[in-house]
């Protein structure tokens, strides 16, 4: 089965080419195909004739998008839309990643989003994931939309630098206010590679390993299993913001995305706890 890879040097990617590895894959980044040059997309998946298209190319720097608008929607918004396009007139399969930032991320917190609630994006990176979405819903008969949060594996991420800052560090602050899912890009890996064998029903779902628990309590648990002794104070978005006098973004203070529409499917999901377990490990922390 052979399968184009978008963004393939990306730390999502580099998870979605080990688990398929025993597929057919042929690996792009924007050095071998710029996803925003529509005509270079047809023509590129004309000749290559995949039965799936997995697009990992984003811009995800969500501060730097408030600045720098117009690259994110370029990337996010009409990047996605020539793949869909493309995937439609070839009759491919394309298969997208997205974010809870599509949603406001003010629910009360004892709540989870489902699929299907009203988007109310309040950053431009949100903004423009979500114009993403609705141009493959538009252009494109035969497609998943993956939304996920708080990813890490292969690549800088929150898990790496935590361990860093603990062991340089005697105390750190750590956010205590939003509230998410951590998940594994291999784990993220897998529920892709899952919906493909299954063929679950096209459509959009939410894929983050399961459990919810805060930025400051996840930190806590890296510790604890990495057994580094370092002191995690918690502090309130707005408190973390005055400490480092920094300009951010909006970050959602509710990322719990609901999963039951993909445990439906049968798709296996493990516990954000036991997926930092493995992690660990891999990194030789545990």
């Amino acid at each position: 089965m052979k399968i184009l890879i978008t963004g393939a040097n990306g730390m999502l990617a580099k998870a979605v080419r080990n688990e398929l590895k025993n597929e057919e894959l042929v690996l792009t980044d924007v050095e071998e195909l710029d996803i925003t040059n529509l005509d270079a997309v047809k023509t590129f998946v004309k000749e290559v004739k995949p039965k799936y298209i997995i697009n990992c190319a984003a811009y995800t720097a969500v501060d730097k998008a408030e600045e720098q608008v117009e690259i994110a929607r370029k990337v996010n918004a009409l990047g996605p839309r020539n793949l869909a396009i493309a995937a439609n007139e070839q009759n491919s399969i394309l298969i997208h990643i997205s974010t809870d930032y599509v949603f406001g991320g003010d629910k009360e917190i004892e709540s989870t989003y489902m699929e299907e609630e009203e988007k109310k994006p309040v950053t431009a990176y949100g903004i423009t994931k979500l114009e993403g979405e609705k141009e493959i819903q538009e252009n494109c008969s035969k497609y998943y939309i993956f939304r996920t949060a708080w990813l890490y594996g292969d690549g800088n991420n929150f898990v790496k630098t935590m361990l860093k800052l603990g062991k340089e560090k005697e105390q750190i602050n750590v956010v205590s206010d939003q509230n998410g899912s951590p998940t594994y890009a291999v784990d993220l890996a897998s529920i892709i590679h899952q919906a493909i064998e299954k063929q679950i029903p096209y459509g959009v779902y939410h894929a983050t390993n399961e459990g919810y628990t805060t930025w400051y309590e996840f930190t806590k648990l890296i510790f604890d299993l990495a057994k580094i002794n370092c002191k995690v104070n918690p502090v309130t978005t707005e408190e973390y913001i005055k400490i480092l006098n920094i300009v951010q973004a909006k970050r959602p203070k509710n990322s719990k995305l609901s999963k039951e529409k993909l445990l439906k499917q049968g798709i296996k999901i493990p516990n954000y706890e036991e997926a930092l377990k493995r992690y660990l490990k891999i990194q030789g922390e545990m």
